[in-house]
């Protein structure tokens, strides 16, 4: 593998925890040699990899921390990907996981009867129960929710996203994604 095609660094904040879990807060190894030049960031955990110049070498970092810490937003940002990570990327309707692709978002109280687009009235839903929904309220189209929607915090967002690992992941990383992992006993 040449050091351009890989090397993600997880970015954890100041406190030792990542910045995001989904999607999870990786940066180019790049982006991390400079950080670690320019004193931005701490090393954490290094590949076996190193990168060299005629006078100065240095391993590649796998995990950097921020030397400030960065407070998250008070409020979750209202996306389409963040009401799919809220319902875990789950129909509402019919309670199967989809894919992103596959997914929409649905009005429990539809907007040509007076519903608005918040936390409080968009639900994942899968295209065929979106469909069979319609315009109609719940009880109208014999439908029902598995959970009525609210607007997450980030923490839970968060929680949600590290149910949803990326396909990669160094094991350099595992102490700082998994904090409720069963620890080994020796």
């Amino acid at each position: 593998m040449s050091v351009d095609s890989g090397y993600p660094v997880l970015v954890l904040n100041a406190d030792f925890r990542p910045l995001s879990y989904f999607p999870l807060s990786l940066w180019s190894w790049q982006e991390a040699v400079k950080a670690v030049v320019c004193d931005r960031v701490n090393v954490v955990s290094e590949y076996d990899r190193e990168i060299r110049s005629p006078s100065w070498r240095m391993r590649l970092p796998s995990v950097i921390s921020l030397k400030e810490y960065i407070p998250a937003a008070r409020r979750p940002a209202f996306t389409r990907f963040n009401v799919f990570l809220r319902d875990h990327f789950t129909c509402q309707y019919c309670g199967q996981p989809f894919p992103t692709h596959d997914l929409t978002f649905d009005h429990v109280v539809p907007r040509a009867l007076g519903g608005r687009t918040n936390w409080s009235n968009v639900v994942a839903a899968c295209s065929p129960c979106n469909l069979r929904k319609g315009h109609k309220l719940l009880a109208q189209a014999g439908m029902r929710l598995l959970n009525w929607p609210l607007e997450p915090s980030n923490f839970r967002l968060q929680e949600n996203g590290r149910s949803f690992p990326p396909n990669f992941l160094h094991q350099s990383w595992s102490d700082f994604l998994y904090w409720d992992a069963e620890l080994e006993q020796f």
